[in-house]
């Protein structure tokens, strides 16, 4: 990965060469961890990882909601955009103590930034968690989260990208349905009037959510006929492959695993993929969706990541769906983590029930 910032305004001083993935490996490796344990029994053998959804109340307007920096640190002006839509939608908003702080490339201290998650999911005022934006940091706090006051008050947790640890250690320990979508750093170019409008529904109404194949997407030529329903589950591929054997890696079996990522030459999803496929991960979900596939740039006469996905994703046997506006790109949707879901290949449609209640 070319740039390990992955939300909204990626590149900052001194990134330029640094991978997040690199980071992640060098960080287990430092610790001692096992985020790469490479058997399909230690990538999912506990059987907290298979649970029935857990839903927080729809939002409505006049609740609170906080703001938090789990991994870097917001830009002040994009911020003030964000809090604009929420306010917009009659929500009172607040803000973590130390979401502008910084250490490093961090938004604070592992302490810190673990205090302000752990403030907003106790509070029992706060209805919803949004993160302000992702980069990385997550996994450095997320097996210390405190779930305890979530399984007896669920909140609405919004975010993407890096935030996709959060989800999954969730899901994993309580079965709270997240939402992957935009966070508050907001950029307007890239998540226009659509994207605001999708959020706002899937937080604050109990419809259901139906995302369409957009034909300009790059993966939107991926696809293996057939229909299949199960709990959306997954994110971002390098926090899904940098999570196994950890306390956020979910259980997906008879799962619709979605994945997207950005900045990820093609040679670099063939890697992730056959990861998830020798530790047994591929070989037991129910379908596949694949979001955004943001600039993955390969040599000249290599594959693309489309041609990518179908090597590695063809011959599962399952439903593939490709090309859904999920992730890191232009026009980013909002889908329900957690929530039961219906991929139809061929009508190229992802219906989720509700992540709200």
């Amino acid at each position: 990965m070319r740039n390990f910032d992955k939300g909204p305004g990626t590149t900052g001083p001194g990134t330029a060469g640094l991978s997040r993935r690199r980071l992640l490996h060098a960080g287990a490796a430092a610790t001692g961890g096992a985020l790469l344990v490479g058997t399909a029994g230690a990538a999912q053998a506990s059987s907290r990882g298979r649970r029935s959804p857990l839903r927080a109340r729809a939002l409505a307007p006049g609740d609170r909601v906080r703001v938090v920096a789990p991994g870097r640190t917001p830009t002040p002006a994009l911020m003030n955009r964000g809090i604009e839509i929420l306010r917009g939608w009659g929500l009172e908003v607040e803000l973590g103590e130390h979401v502008f702080a910084r250490y490093g490339y961090l938004a604070g201290t592992d302490a810190q930034r673990l205090a302000d998650l752990n403030s907003a999911f106790a509070d029992p005022g706060v209805r919803a968690v949004f993160a302000a934006r992702g980069g990385y940091g997550t996994q450095r706090i997320v097996d210390q989260i405190d779930l305890s006051t979530l399984r007896r008050d669920p909140k609405v947790v919004v975010g993407f990208s890096d935030i996709t640890s959060i989800h999954g250690r969730l899901w994993r320990e309580t079965g709270l349905v997240g939402f992957y979508g935009p966070m508050v750093n907001w950029t307007d170019s890239r998540t226009g009037p659509e994207s605001a409008e999708a959020l706002r529904r899937a937080v604050m109404t109990t419809d259901p959510i139906t995302v369409t194949r957009d034909p300009a997407e790059t993966a939107a030529s991926v696809m293996v006929p057939g229909r299949a329903t199960g709990p959306l589950l997954g994110g971002c591929l390098t926090l899904i492959s940098t999570s196994l054997g950890a306390d956020d890696a979910p259980d997906f079996d008879d799962a619709i695993l979605f994945f997207e990522d950005v900045d990820e030459p093609p040679y670099s999803y063939d890697r992730m993929l056959t990861e998830l496929r020798r530790v047994g991960v591929l070989g037991r979900v129910a379908g596949v969706v694949v979001g955004q596939i943001t600039n993955s740039v390969g040599a000249p006469g290599e594959w693309d990541a489309a041609a990518v996905l179908k090597d590695r994703l063809y011959d599962l046997g399952v439903p593939v769906l490709g090309g859904l506006r999920l992730g890191h790109g232009n026009g980013q949707l909002t889908v329900p983590l957690g929530a039961r879901a219906t991929i139809d290949a061929e009508a190229g449609t992802l219906t989720a029930e509700a992540g709200v209640r």
